[in-house]
């Protein structure tokens, strides 16, 4: 059996809190958090302390904190010669050099806690400091994910980047279509099936190949025409992407 030391209790932690419990290879020991009032979700199932001074042994420590408090966290652990992980995207490896034995843990998805996730489907990058421990980490990663991945610090910070570009920004372009429909009075619901077929094609053709739309037609009569129902604001955006896909095409506005 796995045991396992859960430093942080946000969305990450969240999800994999629920995917370590359910697995038969897995044993929580303990969750760690400065705030005694998000352990409540844990206090039942598991020990729980605010005081890291506390933190029980275990195999690994996880450290599912913000950026930019992991090093903190890190810098209080004492984990003797056990391996500790943080699990960000964007946060080099050599952060938790103090210690022994380190590595990432960086599932690439996106977590809210009102969403449930499938694990097995999430890729799991890793990241050790010896051979060794790599090993250990992807038996651990194998217990809850059949897509593992040697990823370095450097290849993690990219798809990172790639992440944004493909998550938060997408999403922020739909909440802008929402707006859209919202303001002249349409519903939002009538662009779903569209949204769908578009990330269900990129599962068959690069996104290359899959775009479509005025700006992939060089189409500017179309393009004209769209501006005059947008703010100000949307314009830019508009134009700033319909010229960025032009120039990728090889055309000109």
């Amino acid at each position: 059996m796995i045991k396992v030391v859960l430093l942080g209790a946000g969305n990450l932690a969240h999800h994999l809190f629920k995917v370590f419990e359910a697995s038969t290879g897995i044993e929580i020991v303990q969750v760690f958090n400065h705030h005694e009032k998000k352990l409540k979700a844990f206090a039942d199932k598991v020990a729980t302390t605010t005081l890291i001074s506390e933190i029980k042994e275990a195999d690994f420590y996880l450290i599912s904190v913000k950026d930019d408090a992991i090093a903190e966290v890190s810098s209080q652990l004492q984990a003797n010669k056990n391996i500790v992980l943080h699990t960000s995207g964007a946060v080099d490896i050599n952060i938790l050099a103090k210690h022994s034995n380190f590595g990432v843990f960086y599932p690439l998805q996106s977590f809210s806690k009102e969403k449930e996730v499938d694990f097995s489907q999430i890729p799991i990058c890793i990241e050790a400091n010896s051979e060794e421990n790599f090993k250990k980490i992807r038996q651990l990663a194998l217990q809850i994910s059949a897509s593992v991945y040697n990823i370095s610090s450097k290849q993690r910070r990219i798809s990172h980047v790639a992440a944004v570009f493909a998550n938060n920004f997408s999403n922020f372009m739909l909440s802008k279509a929402s707006e859209i429909c919202e303001k002249h009075e349409i519903p939002f619901d009538i662009l779903k099936p569209l949204i769908e077929e578009t990330f269900q094609k990129i599962k068959k053709v690069s996104p290359k190949e899959a775009q479509t739309g005025p700006a992939r037609r060089n189409d500017k009569k179309t393009m004209v025409a769209h501006l005059e129902y947008l703010d100000e604001d949307q314009q830019k955006l508009y134009k700033t992407i319909s010229e960025a896909i032009l120039k990728s095409y090889g055309k000109e506005l």
